[in-house]
């Protein structure tokens, strides 16, 4: 008897429909003949001995017969062990155990345990969102996946913990009421609910240029360095970092949880990603573990850094050919994985912060301390920084040693909330602007087909629509291109971030000290890398 289930399968960050038929013979043999065909891996191959076994323990006796599964589309690889489920369930139904004789409007996905036991798989968003849109009415998974797949709206998602669930659930189905009850997550009450951060800005004493550039790069999503001597406070400040960064929309969070998701990195009791991602790689990463690859690519750390904050410390310590693989991603906003097998593509529009010693020692230019590294070393030492890459980050500001008397004195500090509250009203003033202009083009505010949600996003049509400069500002600004050698890229990241500093002001046009704040932050490469 044939017997047809529907599964999913992953590749890259999105899913696809999946056939997974059963045919049982019932013809008695001497030795139970399991044959899978449709391109299958190893752990896909290996699922005949879990589902056996799990079907035999689940209390069913089946007799010795001949299956053959056949998983299509067959010209689609096949990989994970989430195929147990279905395959399970496929030869219950072809075996009579079933009373639904029509699973169409059913989607499973999971892998069973010895014992009949559900255990959780990686990438059940991205199958959710693929249920949905081939109107795929209900989803049943394992419990531990349940929250992650009922963020999307439009789908039944019944968690369930072992095979014998799986079928008094279908067997109700096949009577007309499902007994179960499907799992709702409020997704609105997740990304409104407070957030709670581990540093706040009240910790730093001192350091107001600095904190003054990270609230300018927080408000438009702009890259930055901090170049200063050790213990000056550049890690610090990056890690306090998150806490003045404007929260997640639920287009954001739904497009950064499908890749932790798919990486396997998602909180099974969250569901939902409500925070932007911090990620903090140690410089002995590899360019694959950076950009992501593998010989079935996986996400990497740009990508799971998507939508949120990418924290280089220490970055001349990082091997050149791994900073070198950045120069696409802070580009483009995405990566292109590309293999004999397939070519994937993962998201990875982030917001970079970098922070790195002027020297090997760390005391050039420091008053406090004498400089022990020659001109040469010093030379050999920020080279590993290329021009290329340095070029694509918009803030470049100096950190310098905290004196005493700011260290031990004075009044507390500002904390993250009042500058998060600023950098919340640039940003509702950048949202309102990409809306209206996509009202005028009569479409939507995108920049490489992607949304725009901040100025560093803006795409050189939209620089020239929102940045428009008085005469003063455009001799300001063609003066410091002409002295200081700038590129047409790094024009055009000074317009960014002299719109932000506006923004931040609530100044509808751009003027000339919005200009030169902008290119302040644009001169001090010039100290190091000359």
């Amino acid at each position: 008897m044939l017997f047809k289930v529907r599964s999913a399968a992953v590749y890259g960050i999105d899913a696809h429909i999946i056939d997974v038929e059963v045919d049982y013979s019932g013809i008695k043999t001497a030795q139970e003949e399991f044959h899978t065909v449709g391109l299958p891996d190893a752990a896909v191959r290996e699922s005949r001995d879990r589902v056996r076994s799990a079907i035999k323990n689940s209390g069913f006796d089946m007799p010795p017969t001949r299956i053959t599964i056949n998983l299509a589309p067959a010209d689609l690889k096949k990989e994970g062990s989430g195929f147990d489920l279905p395959i399970a369930i496929g030869i219950l139904g072809a075996y009579g155990a079933l009373h639904i004789k029509d699973l169409s409007d059913f989607l499973l996905v999971g892998e069973l345990g010895l014992d009949g036991q559900l255990r959780a798989v990686q990438g059940m968003l991205p199958i959710a969102v693929a249920a949905r849109a081939k109107g795929i009415k209900n989803l049943v998974i394992p419990a531990s996946n349940a929250r992650e797949a009922a963020v999307v709206e439009g789908v039944n998602v019944y968690p369930v913990s072992s095979l014998l669930e799986v079928r008094e659930l279908l067997n109700s189905a096949a009577f007309g009421s499902i007994t179960a009850v499907p799992l709702k997550v409020e997704t609105t009450e997740l990304l409104n609910e407070m957030q709670h951060f581990p540093f706040d800005f009240k910790d730093v004493r001192g350091q107001h240029v600095a904190k003054r550039a990270l609230e300018v790069a927080a408000a438009g999503g702009h890259n930055i360095l901090m170049i200063g001597p050790p213990g000056s406070g550049k890690t610090m400040l990056a890690k306090r970092l998150p806490s003045i960064l404007a929260p997640l929309r639920f287009e954001e969070a739904l497009e950064t949880t499908k890749i932790h998701s798919v990486a396997g990195v998602l909180d099974a009791e969250q569901g939902l990603v409500t925070h932007r991602p911090f990620r903090s790689p140690h410089h002995t990463i590899s360019d694959a573990g950076l950009i992501g690859g593998g010989a079935v690519p996986r996400p990497g750390e740009v990508s799971l850094a998507h939508n949120g904050l990418l924290f280089l410390d220490e970055l001349p310590e990082f091997p050149r050919n791994v900073l070198e693989v950045l120069r696409q991603p802070l580009e483009d906003g995405m990566v292109t994985i590309a293999r004999a097998a397939m070519s994937l593509c993962f998201p990875a529009r982030f917001m970079l912060a970098a922070a790195m010693n002027p020297c090997p020692c760390g005391y050039f230019n420091d008053k406090s301390r004498e400089c022990m590294c020659t001109p040469p070393m010093i030379q050999r030492y920020v080279s590993k920084v290329s021009g290329p890459l340095l070029d694509r980050i918009d803030i470049h500001i100096e950190v310098p040693a905290v004196q005493y008397k700011e260290l031990r004195g004075g009044s507390a500090a500002e904390g993250s909330a009042e500058i998060r509250a600023r950098v919340l009203v640039a940003r509702e003033r950048q949202r309102e602007r990409f809306e209206a202009g996509a009202e005028r083009t009569k479409g939507t505010p995108r920049t490489a087909s992607k949304p725009v949600y901040a100025n560093a996003q803006m795409s050189t049509q939209q620089i020239r629509m929102y940045c428009e400069l008085s005469s003063d500002a455009e001799r300001l600004l063609e003066r410091a291109m002409q002295q200081q050698g700038l590129s047409a890229r790094a024009h055009d990241r000074i317009l960014k971030v002299a719109r932000t500093i506006a923004d931040i002001e609530g100044a509808d046009s751009i003027a000339v000290k919005h200009i030169a704040e902008a290119i302040q932050y644009r001169t001090l490469d010039r100290s190091y890398w000359s």
